[in-house]
């Protein structure tokens, strides 16, 4: 179903500062969690003629991944978060069939550019929320290696294969801040869609908004199992407390002011932060059904329309993650 609400990105800049700025101080030590030698450096992305075209001379073959993430991330984000030009893009698209294409199912994305790709990701929360969800008939559409960018709402849009875009943001989540940078964007972007709901809506007007987002965040639930998965118990521990703590960090940074969005993102927090710290990380994958919870006690929606629709946020959010452990 088409979404066409790309100006509601959620309180993005303090989320993309700290991203950029951990992407190029932070890059050449990002963590090696399930490190790899592929014996190609930066996946080849420097020496990939296409993304060499789309993001100018300021890519070189032979530079290091840590100056290529860099360029990147000036190549693909602007002045203002969540506003792209059609050749920022296209740059990312570059970038993301690239790696979708050149590489193998499971691959291992050099260390240096997980945070980088992550930050740029976060910065297309809106793109990347339907190719996560895959029920936008407009990204679906526009998914083709030769399909361009597009315009709406005054800003341009991407969108790539889904079968391959959940590997990327996989490989990108070997690092936990990528992973936490990724969530942490999404969460806004879900609690936004859901206090932009009309008070009078009906039908999928109204349902629509809370499975979708519980769907892709059991998307993201279900890469963050696929990564531990793969750890040693103490691996798994470090690459968990590091999420709980950078997604407690993100979503505690927001701009002055609060609107009904902020005020539900303020509320899950508060409500996370209470929980023991050794359950915090399995509360994740709770949150769609308990961001919905919130926004539904807050419009005094009677009680068996939210039971209703909890059943619903619930098995979308399972049946999210589900797909990538299949």
């Amino acid at each position: 179903m088409k979404n066409d609400k790309p100006g509601r990105v959620t309180r993005l800049r303090t989320l993309i500062a700290l991203g950029i700025c951990l992407a190029v101080l932070g890059g050449g030590a990002a963590w090696l969690v399930l490190g790899r030698d592929d014996g190609v450096p930066c996946n080849g992305l420097p020496e990939d003629e296409r993304v060499r075209k789309s993001m100018g001379a300021a890519v070189r073959p032979g530079m290091s991944c840590a100056e290529f993430g860099e360029a990147m991330l000036k190549a693909t984000t602007g002045d203002k978060p969540g506003q792209h030009t059609q050749q920022q893009a296209q740059a990312l698209k570059d970038v993301l069939f690239a790696l979708g294409f050149g590489q193998p199912d499971d691959f291992t994305l050099d260390p240096a550019m997980r945070l980088p790709l992550a930050t740029a990701l976060a910065d297309y929360t809106p793109d990347v929320h339907e190719m996560l969800t895959t029920l936008d008939t407009e990204h679906a559409e526009r998914d083709g290696r030769w399909e361009p960018p597009w315009e709406s709402g005054g800003t341009y849009h991407l969108s790539v294969y889904s079968t391959f875009f959940r590997d990327i943001v996989r490989a990108a989540s070997e690092d936990p801040r990528a992973y936490a940078l990724l969530r942490t964007a999404e969460s806004r972007h879900v609690a936004g869609e859901l206090a932009a709901v009309p008070a009078d809506a009906q039908g999928a007007a109204f349902s629509l908004p809370a499975t979708k987002g519980a769907r892709a965040l059991g998307v993201l639930d279900g890469i963050a199992s696929v990564v531990v998965d793969r750890l040693d118990r103490d691996e798994a521990r470090a690459w968990r407390a590091a999420v709980v703590d950078e997604v407690t960090r993100g979503l505690a940074a927001r701009e002055d002011g609060t609107n009904s969005a902020d005020a539900l993102t303020a509320g899950w927090l508060q409500d996370f932060t209470k929980a023991p710290e050794g359950q915090r990380f399995d509360r994740l994958s709770t949150q769609g059904v308990d961001l919905t919870r919130s926004w539904l006690k807050n419009r005094k929606t009677d009680e068996a329309t939210q039971q209703a629709l909890l059943a619903d946020v619930e098995d979308s959010a399972l049946g999210g993650s589900r797909e990538v452990k299949l």
